[in-house]
């Protein structure tokens, strides 16, 4: 028995972003695309070729063409091959992005609004990380316990389990 379909029924729902973080349009995301860039600009600062570049990490020269254009996503652990090769930390592929392409990231794209530090608490997550960083360079286990010990007794609680500003 044949079931009769229309084209209708074998076409999805319009969505704000298409799969793969690409555009709804199905262009590359500007993110990836400057991204791309960045990797051929390096690449090319150190005169390295792209058949070079592919091999130095398991490619062919048409994959990295494909990733210098942004037509593919490069993975993080394929970012840190490429940084590792072209000798540049990973967030020189980040820098100078134009604040439209940022706004562009497909966690943009979906309409998501949720900013993890929205109430300013990056500044405090820094500061907790730079208080156990020297936490730990502490060697004696006696002065840590004590330490804490202090922190605990300074320490006002709240309903949120969170110690409020003393700022």
């Amino acid at each position: 028995m044949e079931i009769a379909r229309s084209d209708a029924d074998l076409k999805y729902p319009p969505l704000t972003r298409s799969p793969r973080g690409r555009l709804a349009t199905g262009e590359p995301n500007p993110v990836d695309v400057h991204v791309g860039a960045r990797v051929r600009m390096r690449r090319m600062w150190l005169g390295i070729t792209q058949e070079k570049l592919g091999e130095a990490i398991g490619l062919t020269f048409q994959q990295v063409q494909k990733y210098e254009r942004g037509a593919n996503r490069i993975g993080a652990s394929r970012l840190w091959d490429i940084a590792q090769v072209l000798g540049c930390p990973m967030s020189f592929f980040f820098e100078e992005m134009e604040e439209d392409t940022a706004k562009s990231s497909p966690r943009n794209l979906d309409g998501a609004t949720s900013d993890l530090h929205a109430n300013g608490d990056l500044g405090k997550e820094r500061q907790a990380l730079e208080l156990m960083r020297a936490f730990y360079r502490i060697p004696d286990y006696s002065v840590r316990n004590r330490i804490c010990d202090l922190a605990k007794s300074l320490a006002v609680p709240s309903g949120d389990g969170s110690a409020p500003d003393h700022h």
